[in-house]
């Protein structure tokens, strides 16, 4: 059997500007990495110097294969501090866009994937309702300036994640992840030197990944559905939706109350924000099983990630035809990768994956594209440089880029529009 995809299907990777670019001093997980008895692994630093290197990564891209390319703008260099705009910085992100199109590669924006400006901690970060006509100015002097030649846009990554992380980040009881000290995440002190470093004290200091109650939720939907309509209002033409977190829920016996539960909290709840988008950006890593007693641990003797998570790439194909069976707009995988030091179980991986993909499609399932997480081994938030998910290396020392297998699989699988036999 030859599995071909739709003509018009997108292939490509992703990125997110703090974790490739480097240096990125004006956000707040920086004032975090850099905190007195920061839980972080390692500093963001140089990363992978992607913001000086893009137009020859870009070109790399280009070189394996891809055709699209899915990277962040960054808010705290484009408005340093309120109000301002930074034509130097818009400038900047200008000519990664051109880069790509004078490649061949087509360019998917998220406006925000995690980071905030400093300063916005000053207002009260993401539980001040104003944040929502903030991030919303910033997005319409964005896309005015350069979205001209976009066609994706996303206006936010994940934005159901705080709520996946609410006790890491709001209670500080849970259990660590692999990797993941659970005494520095509650250590006193911490918190109150990154309010420190972004200008502002512990009360005002409320990050996005903070923002899972009520209130802070609502100001997240708000942010979106304003920006959605500031950016629609500068270019009608591009497309606009937003990126969920979903693991595949499943369930044993005695286990239905609390995966509906966990769908719930993880999906339904924000249905109604994204149904009058053009698309949902899907991001998947892995399912969770629920038993009565709530998520049951990776059943021993199953494979598991680097991250902890159980190697099970099917888990996309489950979490698309959940979804389709519950809106009406396409969508656009926006992230499916692992985190692995043996390449050849990231080729599965992605292989296994996309067969998955192409039988959703098959059945009459609008998916538009694929980008695998992510492009490079990269900076992995709080787990620092270890969780390597990336199909081109990185030498951290020298920054010479190494193509992986996977990588090549990849370039070769977006050229051909079709898996291998």
């Amino acid at each position: 059997m030859k599995y071909t995809f739709p003509e018009s299907f997108i292939w490509g990777t992703a990125t997110a500007a703090h974790q490739v670019e480097g240096n990125n001093n004006n956000c707040d997980v920086w004032a975090e990495e850099y905190s007195e008895g920061s839980p972080y692994k390692d500093r963001s630093g140089d990363a992978v110097d992607h913001y000086n290197r893009f137009k020859d990564d870009i070109k790399l891209m280009a070189d394996i294969g891809f055709k699209s390319y899915r990277f962040s703008v960054e808010w705290a260099r484009i408005e340093p501090e309120p109000g301002v705009y930074s034509k130097a910085q818009l400038n900047h992100y200008r000519e990664v866009i051109q880069t790509c199109i004078d490649n061949g590669i087509k360019p998917v924006v998220t406006m925000f994937h995690f980071t905030s400006p400093q300063w916005l901690m000053r207002y009260g970060g993401w539980r001040n309702p104003e944040t929502a006509d903030r991030f919303a100015k910033y997005c319409e002097v964005v896309i005015r300036e350069i979205g001209h030649d976009l066609d994706y846009v996303l206006t936010m990554n994940e934005a159901n994640l705080p709520v996946m992380l609410k006790e890491l980040f709001v209670n500080l009881e849970f259990v660590a992840p692999v990797g993941i000290d659970a005494k520095s995440w509650t250590a006193p002190g911490w918190r109150e030197s990154a309010a420190s470093k972004c200008g502002t004290t512990i009360d005002n200091y409320f990050t996005f990944h903070m923002a899972s109650d009520d209130s802070s939720i609502q100001v997240v939907k708000d942010a979106h559905r304003k920006a959605r309509t500031a950016i629609k209002k500068c270019n009608p033409t591009i497309k606009v939706g937003l990126s969920l977190a979903l693991p595949e829920i499943q369930t044993i016996d005695g286990g239905e109350k609390n995966a509906e539960q966990a769908w719930h909290d993880y999906f339904t709840q924000f249905r109604s924000l994204f149904e009058d988008d053009d698309f949902l950006g899907v991001q998947n890593y892995t399912r969770e099983v629920y038993g009565s007693s709530g998520a049951l641990p990776v059943e021993e003797g199953r494979e598991v990630t680097a991250m902890g998570y159980e190697y099970y790439p099917e888990a996309l194909a489950g979490v698309i035809r959940r979804i389709n069976g519950e809106i009406s707009i396409p969508i656009l995988v926006t992230e499916h990768g692992i985190a692995t030091d043996d390449d050849s179980r990231r080729e599965e991986f992605i292989l296994r994956g996309l067969k998955g993909l192409y039988d959703c499609i098959a059945e009459g399932i609008d998916v538009r594209g694929y980008m695998y997480w992510s492009t490079f081994d990269n900076f992995e938030w709080s787990f620092g440089y270890d969780m390597r998910f990336g199909v081109i290396a990185v030498n951290l020392e020298t920054q010479e880029r190494t193509i992986k297998t996977s990588a090549k699989l990849l370039g070769e699988i977006s050229q051909s529009n079709t898996l291998p036999q």
